[in-house]
């Protein structure tokens, strides 16, 4: 687990920032999970981590499913005193879309609705290289 300590820009939080680079194998949801839990109970966030693992569960399974190479990167973050950031890199371009159908058959396909179901709002970032699946979640407890 990697812990980026660098100085926030003025009017930006002040929280270390969580992040790992992961084969891009099923084996590594679970320390994909441990990076969201572990970082949100260090920012004492306890009421948001059953929610993040879940996510975080969700963005990682994308990524190892339709992602290309070898890795993925996960990162989470607490950019504002207003929202935590978790975020999935992998090198897919691929622009991850929920899925609608009423197909109950499937049973891939539907992680994307409990992400748009749990996060205040999700999205993705296209790179030249990649692609970052992000989503953030407000309401948190700035009291210490």
């Amino acid at each position: 687990m990697t812990q980026n300590h660098t100085e926030p820009e003025e009017g930006r939080a002040r929280h270390p920032r969580y992040s790992e680079t992961l084969p891009r194998t099923p084996e590594n949801a679970a320390a994909a999970r441990e990076l969201a839990h572990t970082a949100l109970a260090a920012w004492g966030q306890d009421e948001l981590i059953e929610d993040a693992v879940l996510i975080t569960t969700e963005l990682v399974s994308n990524a190892i499913e339709h992602g290309r190479m070898g890795s993925m990167r996960v990162i989470i973050t607490w950019p504002t005193e207003s929202f935590i950031r978790l975020e999935v890199v992998d090198r897919s371009k691929a622009i991850p879309m929920v899925r609608l159908d009423s197909n109950r058959d499937h049973i891939h396909g539907r992680g994307l609705l409990l992400v748009d179901a749990l996060s205040d709002r999700w999205g993705t970032d296209l790179y030249r290289w990649s692609k970052q699946v992000w989503e953030v979640r407000g309401h948190l407890r700035t009291s210490r």
